[in-house]
C-alpha cells in the first residue's frame, strides 16, 4: 500500500469508529446531488455494498423527484435481490419483500439510516427568478438602495444594461433610523437630544426615530391582502441595533406572514448592501426550500421522520432540515465535491495542496484547498451578492452542457449551457443544442455503448452519436465557409473543429485555475490536480499539460465526487455577532467572553438535534482588518499563533505587504460548531493480477491532434491495485470518463483510485512547436531531436504562424488572462481604497509598437489612453529601454488623462531579444497627487499645475531598484512652486505612503504580466505569439469594418457618406463630430472640427481622452465578442483640432476632461451612429475632506434608452464603472450621515423606451468639512432619440443647518459646518422613440413618477 492511501485508510477507518451517532448501524446510506443536468447517487447498502446511480435531474415524463426516484430503485433492487436469495430470508436484512415499490407508491423507511442532499432547487430558483413573492421593509430614504446596489454595471460593453432582477416585489420604507456616531463626531444640535444606547458590537447607536408599528400594521395588512407572505426587514445599521428589526418583525408574524427573514439575524454583519440582498434571498428562497422538502418528505412512508436527514450547506457543512434556509443552499452541490476532494485527494503529511476541477453537465467548478476548507463571504451568485460563509469556489461557463458557438472568427465555448432539458444533442430530446459532450462523442472520448442508457423516450437508449455528427457536420460546412471568404487555404474536417472546441473549452477552465491560485499568491504548477464530475476526467490530462501540473487525482467515484463527499461532510451550526473593538489586551477578555457564549449556544443547538456532546467540536474565530481599510480576514483561533499574528501572517502572503503602524478592528467574532458523525466507508479493492485486458479497441482523438484508432479502453472495475497503464488509453465506468493522454502513466491505487503522472507526447511536425513547459525530467526527456526534425520543426513554426480559427479563441483567451491576472494582482498588493475597493484601475498588454492586444474589462476610460500613453514613450525613449527598467507617467502630452491617473509601463524581453518584444502596462487612480485642493479634483483649477504632480517620463525602476527618493521628490514637487499671494497655495502630495505602496503594486502587476507573457512565449515561441497578436487584431479589425458597412447601409449613406452630432458642455462649449463612412472599405474619419476651443476650466480633454471615448464606442456597436484591442482603431482616423476643447495646450487644466468631458464625447459619437440616447453623461464627482481624511465617489446616474430597451436607472454609464461605498461604511468611517440614496424616480426621459432614472444622495455632516463637486448636466438636459424625451437635468444643492438652501452649480468647492447638507441629484437618461410607436404587446415603458421636491 502506498503511504498516502494508507493514510487515507487509516483516517477512515477511526472516523468510523469515532462516530457518534445514534442511529442504529446497518441501515441504507444515501448520499445524493441533484445537479443541474444529473441527479448522482452514492448509497451505501446494509450488507456492505455500494450501489451507483446517475439519474436525470428534469424527467417528468418518468418521475417527479430524482432523488426520490434513485431511492426508490436502489431499494428496489435490493429488495428484489434479498428476495431471491435464501441467505437473505431473514426479513430484518433487508426491506420486506412485501414492501411497495412501484413509481406510485410511498417510499418504505424502515431500513434507510440516513440521507443527505445537496440540491440545486434554491441555485435553480435564483437563476430563473421562480422564488416567493417578497415584500422588502427598509429604512426611509433607502427604498432603492438594494436596485442601486454598488453603482456598478456587469458588462462593460452592454450600451443595454442588463441587471438582474430583483427579488422583492414591493417595497415600503419604514420612518426608523439609528446612525452610528464616530468619535470625534460633533452632533448637530438637533440632534443632541437623540437617546444613546451602547451596543453588543462595541459602538454607540444614537436612535433618530423609532417605527411607528400602528401606521406600519395598516400597510402590512394591505400587503398580506396582495398575496404577499414572505417578509424581508432591511434596516440601516440592523446588524449592531437590532431592535427595530424585531419589533416589526414580530408585527409581521402576528398578522399572518408566514416567514419573515431579519437582516439582524440571517447576517449580523455589517454593510447594507450585501446585508440586504443576502436576507432577500433568504426570504425568496426559504419558503421554496420548505416547500421541496415537504414535497421529498411526502413521498416516503410516516416512518421518514425518523430517518436523520440533512442537507449540504454552502460553507461545506451539513444542515438539519429545521436549520436549512435558502441563502445556505446556493452552492451545495459544489460545496459536496470540494468536501469530497479534500478527503480524499489531499494528503495531510505530504502537505501538497490540491486544485479541484469539477465538470459537470452544466458548468466547472474550481476550487483550492491546502489543509482547511477556505471560506468567503462576499460572493455573486445569478447576480446577487450574498453575504454569508461559502467556500471559495469559483463557477465556470464550460460543463459538458456548454455550447458550443462560431461567431466573428471565432470559436466560443458558452457561457449558455443546453442543461439536462433539452440538453446536448446527444440526448436525444427535441431542440437539443451542440455541447462539449457532444464534442467529446464525436472525437471518440465517449462510448454510447458504456454511458447509461437513460435517454429516449423509455429512458433505455444511449446517448445519439449519429445526431451530434449531423449537426457538427452543418457547422464545419459554416466554419469552412468563413475561412473560405478570409482567403485561408486549409479548410477544417468535422474531428479538428470539435477538438477545437475542446482545446477552447480547456482554456476558459485554465484561465479562473490560474487566476484563482495567482489572486492568492499561488502557483498553479505547484498543485495536484484533481478532476471530478461526469466530464472531468476527460480533460484532466490536457488542463494539468496547460498548467503545467506534473500530477492528476481521479477517485475511483470521481463522477459522482460530489455525491461522495456529502456523504463524508460533518453536521454544521454556526452563529455570529458583530464587534467593532480594537484588538488589544484591554478588549481580550471582552471579546473571549463572546466567544465563548457563542460557543455555548452552538453546542446546545446541536445538542438538542440530537447529536451527542462527546461528537461536537467547535471552532472559534475573530473578523480582523486594519483600522481604516475594508479588507477583513477571518482568522481561526490557533494553538501556534495569536489571533493579530496569524491575521498579519495571512495578509502578508495574501497581498504582499502590511501596514505597520495601524490598529486591528475586530469586525465580527464568530463560532462555528461541527457534529461529527457516521461517514462513508473507504474500501480497499483487489491487487492487480497482472492480466487486465482492454476490452475493446477504439478510434479516439487526442489534444495534440493525435489519432489513435487502436485506442485501448478498460472497465476501471477491472483493474486491480497497482495496475499501471501508459497513454493513450481510456478507462470507463458507468459514471464518468477518463481519458489517458499520450505519455502519461496512469496507475490504481489500493481503494481504487487513479493517480496519473502528466508528461508530455512527442508531438506530430505540424504541433511540436506547440510544446508546453512542464518539469526539468520532462524537458530533458524530450530535448533530443535530428536535424531532420529541426527542419521540420521550423517549418512547423511557419505553419502555425499561418492563421487558424481554434488557435485563434485559444490565444484571444490566453492574452485576455495576461491582463485579468495582471488586475488580481494590482487589487490584491494596492493600499488605497481606490485601486483595493473602488476599483479604479485597468491593466493591458500591448504589442512592441505600443498597439493594444488585450485590455481587461476594467474602465472604459483608460482603454485608448493607455496605449497612447505607452506609444508616447516608446517614441520618447527609442531603443533605450532595458530589462529591469519600469516608466511612469501621467502627463496628458504624454497620453495621460488627468494627473492622478498614473500609467506604470513595462518592456517584455525574449531570451534572444535585443528590444522589446511586448509591453505590459496599468494605470491607477490615486487618491492624492498634490495641487491646490485635497484629492487632487479641484473644481476650480485653471491651469494643470495646480491639479498635482506633472510627470511625463520617469524611470521608476532601475536595475531592478526602485526609484523611491526619485518619485518622491517628483510627487512633492508641487508643493514647491511659487504662488501669488490672490492664488490658492500648491501641496505636494498629501498621502505619500498610499503612494508609494500603490506604485509598488503597479510595479508588482507588470511583473505578473511579463511572467505570463514570457510563460506564452515558451510554449508556443516568439514568432508564433507575435503571429497571433497580429491575428487577434486583424479579427477584431474585421468585425468593426464590418459593422461600419451595415451602419453604412442601414442609415442609406452614399458609398461614402456621412453622420453628424453636436452636443454642449454646460458652459455652452460645443462637440461637433462628423463620421465619414467608406462602405467599400469598412474606414471611417471621426472628425471633431468645429469643436469649441480650449476653457479656461479644467474641463479640457487629452486627445487620449477622445481615443478612448471613441474605441469603447466602437466596441459597443460591434454587438459581438471581441477583444477590444488596436484591431479596433485601425480602420478609423480621429481628426481633433489643435487648441480645442479636445486637444488643449500642455499647460491647460484637465482634471474634468477625463470624469466629464469624456462622457460628452460618448454621447455625441453613439447619437451619431443613432446608437443610444443620452446617459447622464456625468460622473459627479464628489470630494470632501480635512486634514485628518479625504474621501472621493462618483455617483451614478440614469442611461439611455436605445432601439430596443429601457434605460437602467442607478447606474455608472459609459467612461466610468467604479463602485460607491456602503452606506453603512460611509456612516461608520467618515463623520457624514447619509440621508437619503434612492432613485430619482421620474427622472429618465419618456419615450416608447424610457431612459433609467437618475439618483438623490443627501449627505448630512457632522463636522466643519472642506467639501468639492465636479459635474455636467446641470444645465443641459440628456438628449433623447428618435423622439425620446430629455431625461432630467441634475441639481446639486447646499441645505444649511438654519434651512437655507443655495444651488451649488455644475462645478464648485466649499467650506460647511455640522448640520449642513450637500444633496445631489443626478441626471436621468434620455428616452427614445415617441410613445405613440410602441408595438402591439410591446412591453410599455414604465410610467414616471413625480420627482420628489429638493
Amino acid at each position: 500500500v502506498d503511504p498516502q492511501t494508507q493514510r487515507r485508510l487509516q483516517r477512515s477507518q477511526q472516523s468510523t469508529l469515532d462516530c457518534c451517532s445514534t442511529m442504529a448501524a446497518g441501515g441504507f446510506r444515501f448520499s445524493i446531488d441533484r445537479g443541474g443536468t444529473f441527479t448522482d447517487v452514492y448509497a451505501q447498502l446494509p450488507d456492505g455494498r455500494v450501489r451507483v446511480v446517475k439519474l436525470l435531474s428534469e424527467d417528468p415524463d418518468n418521475y417527479s423527484d430524482a432523488p426520490r426516484e434513485a431511492i426508490r430503485r436502489v431499494l428496489a433492487e435490493y429488495n428484489s435481490a434479498s428476495s431471491s436469495s435464501s441467505a437473505s430470508s431473514n426479513a430484518d436484512d433487508a426491506t420486506t419483500p412485501s414492501d411497495d415499490l412501484t413509481s406510485t407508491s410511498l417510499v418504505p423507511t424502515t431500513r434507510l439510516e440516513w440521507i443527505r442532499m445537496g440540491t440545486t432547487v434554491a441555485t435553480n430558483a435564483l437563476l430563473e427568478r421562480q422564488g416567493e413573492r417578497v415584500l422588502l421593509l427598509t429604512t426611509a430614504g433607502f427604498a432603492d438602495v438594494l436596485a442601486i446596489g454598488n453603482q456598478s454595471r456587469p458588462a462593460i460593453f452592454d450600451l443595454e444594461i442588463r441587471r438582474p432582477d430583483l427579488l422583492y416585489e414591493r417595497v415600503l420604507e419604514v420612518d426608523e433610523r439609528v446612525v452610528v456616531i464616530r468619535k470625534g463626531s460633533q452632533l448637530p444640535e438637533h440632534l443632541e437630544s437623540l437617546r444613546a444606547v451602547p451596543t453588543s458590537a462595541g459602538d454607540t447607536v444614537h436612535v433618530l426615530r423609532s417605527p411607528q408599528l400602528h401606521s406600519l400594521s395598516a400597510s402590512l395588512k394591505e400587503a398580506r391582502a396582495a398575496g404577499f407572505n414572505s417578509l424581508a426587514v432591511v434596516f440601516m445599521h440592523a446588524y449592531a441595533f437590532a431592535e427595530h428589526e424585531v419589533q416589526v418583525g414580530e408585527l409581521a408574524s402576528s398578522l399572518g406572514f408566514t416567514h419573515v427573514s431579519l437582516s439582524s439575524a440571517t447576517v449580523p454583519m455589517v454593510r447594507v448592501v450585501p446585508r440586504g440582498l443576502t436576507t432577500c434571498v433568504d426570504a425568496y428562497l426559504t419558503p421554496l426550500i420548505k416547500k421541496y422538502v415537504a414535497s421529498f418528505s411526502s413521498g416516503f412512508d410516516a416512518g421518514f421522520l425518523r430517518v436523520r436527514t440533512s442537507f449540504m450547506m454552502s460553507d461545506g457543512g451539513l444542515s438539519a432540515v429545521q436549520d436549512f434556509t435558502g441563502f445556505k443552499a446556493i452552492l451545495s452541490g459544489p460545496a459536496g465535491g470540494l468536501v469530497g476532494c479534500a478527503a480524499t485527494a489531499y494528503d495531510p503529511q505530504r502537505a501538497k495542496p490540491v486544485i479541484a476541477l469539477d465538470m459537470g453537465g452544466t458548468s466547472t467548478d474550481v476550487s483550492r484547498y491546502a489543509g482547511q476548507l477556505e471560506h468567503v463571504y462576499d460572493t455573486v451568485v445569478a447576480g446577487v451578492t450574498i453575504q454569508a460563509p461559502q467556500l471559495d469556489i469559483v463557477t465556470v461557463a464550460a460543463g459538458g452542457g456548454s455550447l458550443l458557438t462560431f461567431r466573428s472568427g471565432q470559436f466560443h465555448v458558452g457561457p449558455e449551457s443546453a442543461g439536462a432539458h433539452p440538453g446536448p444533442v446527444c440526448y436525444r430530446k427535441k431542440g437539443g443544442k451542440l455541447a462539449v459532450t457532444d464534442a467529446n462523442l464525436v472525437l471518440g472520448r465517449i462510448l454510447p455503448n458504456h454511458f447509461p442508457h437513460i435517454f429516449g423516450p423509455n429512458e433505455d437508449q444511449p446517448l445519439d452519436a449519429d445526431a451530434s455528427r449531423a449537426r457538427f457536420v452543418a457547422l464545419t460546412a459554416e466554419i469552412n465557409e468563413h475561412l473560405a471568404a478570409q482567403e485561408v487555404p486549409r479548410s477544417l474536417s468535422v474531428e479538428e473543429v470539435a477538438l477545437g472546441f475542446i482545446r477552447v473549452a480547456n482554456e476558459s477552465m485554465c484561465r479562473p485555475i490560474r487566476s484563482l491560485t495567482e489572486a492568492k499568491g499561488y502557483n498553479s504548477s505547484d498543485h495536484i490536480l484533481s478532476c471530478f464530475g461526469g466530464a472531468g476526467g476527460q480533460h484532466a490530462c490536457s488542463i494539468a499539460r496547460a498548467l503545467r501540473i506534473g500530477e492528476v487525482f481521479i477517485h475511483r467515484y470521481a463522477g459522482i465526487l460530489s455525491a461522495y463527499g456529502i456523504g463524508m461532510a460533518d453536521l454544521v451550526y454556526e452563529e455570529q455577532e458583530p464587534c467593532s473593538l480594537v484588538y488589544s489586551p484591554v478588549n481580550q477578555q471582552v471579546y473571549e467572553e463572546r466567544l465563548r457564549l457563542l460557543a455555548d449556544r452552538v453546542r446546545s443547538h446541536l445538542i438538542d438535534n440530537g447529536e451527542s456532546a462527546e461528537c461536537i467540536r467547535v471552532e472559534e474565530f475573530l473578523n480582523l482588518r486594519y483600522d481604516g481599510t475594508d479588507t477583513s480576514i477571518m482568522v481561526r483561533r490557533s494553538d501556534q499563533l495569536a489571533y493579530d499574528e496569524a491575521f498579519v501572517e495571512e495578509y502578508h502572503r495574501c497581498y504582499g505587504f502590511v501596514l505597520e503602524g495601524r490598529s486591528l478592528i475586530v469586525d465580527d467574532v464568530r463560532v462555528r460548531g461541527i457534529a461529527q458523525g457516521s461517514k462513508i466507508e473507504a474500501q480497499r479493492i483487489a491487487p492487480s493480477t497482472g492480466n487486465e485486458k482492454p476490452i475493446e479497441k477504439v478510434s479516439c482523438w487526442f489534444e495534440s491532434g493525435l489519432q489513435c484508432t487502436s485506442t485501448p479502453v478498460f472497465l476501471l472495475s477491472s483493474l486491480g491495485s497497482g495496475f499501471r497503464l501508459n497513454g493513450p488509453a481510456i478507462i470507463i465506468d458507468n459514471t464518468s470518463t477518463i481519458l489517458v493522454e499520450e505519455n502519461c502513466l496512469a496507475v490504481v491505487t489500493e481503494l481504487g483510485d487513479i493517480c496519473i503522472t502528466v508528461g508530455y507526447a512527442k508531438q506530430s511536425t505540424a504541433t511540436r512547436a506547440n510544446k508546453p513547459v512542464l518539469s526539468q525530467a520532462a524537458e530533458q526527456a524530450s530535448a533530443v531531436t535530428t536535424e531532420e526534425e529541426e527542419e521540420e520543426d521550423q517549418e512547423a513554426v511557419e505553419d502555425m504562424c499561418a492563421l487558424d480559427v481554434i488557435r485563434l479563441s485559444v490565444f484571444a483567451n490566453r492574452f485576455m488572462s495576461i491582463a485579468e491576472q495582471m488586475g488580481k494582482t494590482l487589487q490584491r498588493t494596492a493600499i488605497s481604497t481606490n485601486i483595493k475597493e473602488r476599483l479604479d484601475f485597468s491593466c493591458a498588454l500591448f504589442g512592441p509598437d505600443g498597439g493594444l492586444v488585450a485590455n481587461a474589462p476594467h474602465l472604459p476610460v483608460h482603454l485608448g489612453a493607455m496605449q497612447e500613453a505607452v506609444r508616447s514613450q516608446i517614441a520618447l525613449l527609442g531603443d533605450s529601454w532595458r530589462e529591469g527598467e519600469v516608466v511612469l507617467s501621467n502627463h496628458p502630452s504624454c497620453g495621460g488623462s488627468h494627473l492622478p491617473d498614473i500609467t506604470v509601463m513595462t518592456p517584455v524581453f525574449a531570451p534572444t531579444s535585443q528590444r522589446p518584444v511586448f509591453f505590459v502596462a496599468n494605470r491607477g487612480h490615486h487618491a492624492d497627487i498634490g495641487g491646490i485642493s485635497p484629492g487632487s479634483m479641484p473644481p476650480f483649477s485653471s491651469s494643470l499645475i495646480e491639479e498635482g504632480a506633472c510627470i511625463r517620463s520617469f524611470k521608476l525602476v532601475r536595475d531592478n531598484v526602485f526609484q523611491e527618493q526619485g518619485i518622491t521628490e517628483l510627487l512633492m514637487a508641487p508643493g514647491l512652486i511659487q504662488r501669488a499671494p490672490h492664488e490658492r497655495p500648491c501641496s505636494g502630495t498629501r498621502n505619500l505612503r498610499d503612494n508609494l505602496s500603490d506604485l509598488k503594486a503597479q510595479v508588482a502587476a507588470n511583473r505578473k504580466g511579463i511572467q505570463l507573457v514570457q510563460e506564452l512565449i515558451a510554449e508556443y515561441g516568439l514568432s508564433v505569439v507575435q503571429a497571433y497578436m497580429h491575428h487577434v487584431q486583424t479579427n477584431a479589425e474585421l468585425a468593426v469594418r464590418e459593422m461600419l458597412k451595415e451602419i453604412s447601409l442601414k442609415q442609406k449613406l452614399d458609398p461614402i457618406g456621412s453622420l453628424f452630432a453636436e452636443d454642449f458642455m454646460d458652459d455652452g462649449s460645443a462637440i461637433r463630430l462628423k463620421v465619414t463612412i467608406d462602405r467599400e472599405q469598412g474606414s471611417a474619419v471621426f472628425d471633431f472640427a468645429g469643436t469649441s476651443c480650449q476653457t479656461l476650466g479644467n474641463w479640457n480633454a487629452p486627445p487620449a481622452v477622445t481615443f478612448s471615448a471613441v474605441i469603447y464606442c466602437l466596441r459597443c456597436m460591434v454587438k459581438q465578442e471581441i477583444p477590444l484591442n488596436q484591431g479596433c482603431l485601425n480602420p478609423i482616423t480621429i481628426l481633433l483640432p489643435k487648441g480645442s476643447l479636445l486637444s488643449p495646450s500642455e499647460e491647460a487644466a484637465v482634471v474634468g476632461g477625463n470624469v466629464l468631458t469624456s462622457q460628452r464625447v460618448t454621447d455625441v459619437v453613439l447619437c451619431a451612429f443613432q446608437a443610444a440616447a443620452n446617459s447622464q453623461g456625468c460622473m459627479c464627482n464628489t470630494t470632501m475632506g480635512d486634514e485628518t481624511f479625504g474621501y472621493y465617489e462618483t455617483v451614478a446616474g440614469g442611461a439611455g434608452a436605445g432601439p430596443h430597451w429601457h434605460g437602467a436607472s442607478g447606474v455608472h454609464t459609459h467612461m466610468t464603472n467604479t463602485r460607491i461605498t456602503d452606506a453603512e461604511i460611509l456612516e461608520r468611517r467618515y463623520p457624514v450621515l447619509l440621508r437619503r440614496f434612492s432613485l430619482r424616480h421620474g427622472s429618465g426621459g419618456e419615450g416608447r423606451f424610457r431612459g433609467g432614472d437618475g439618483v438623490e444622495r443627501f449627505i448630512e455632516f457632522l463636522r466643519p468639512l472642506q467639501i468639492g463637486i465636479l459635474s455636467e448636466r446641470r444645465t443641459l438636459a440628456p438628449r433623447g432619440l428618435a423622439g425620446g424625451g430629455y431625461g432630467a437635468k441634475g441639481l446639486n444643492l447646499l441645505v444649511g443647518r438654519d434651512g437655507s438652501v443655495r444651488n451649488l452649480g455644475g462645478k464648485n468647492a466649499t467650506r460647511v459646518q455640522a448640520g449642513d447638507q450637500l444633496q445631489l441629484f443626478t441626471p436621468g437618461g434620455g428616452g427614445w422613440g415617441a410613445m405613440a410607436a410602441a408595438l402591439p404587446g410591446e412591453m410599455p415603458a414604465p410610467a414616471p413618477a413625480p420627482a420628489p421636491a429638493p
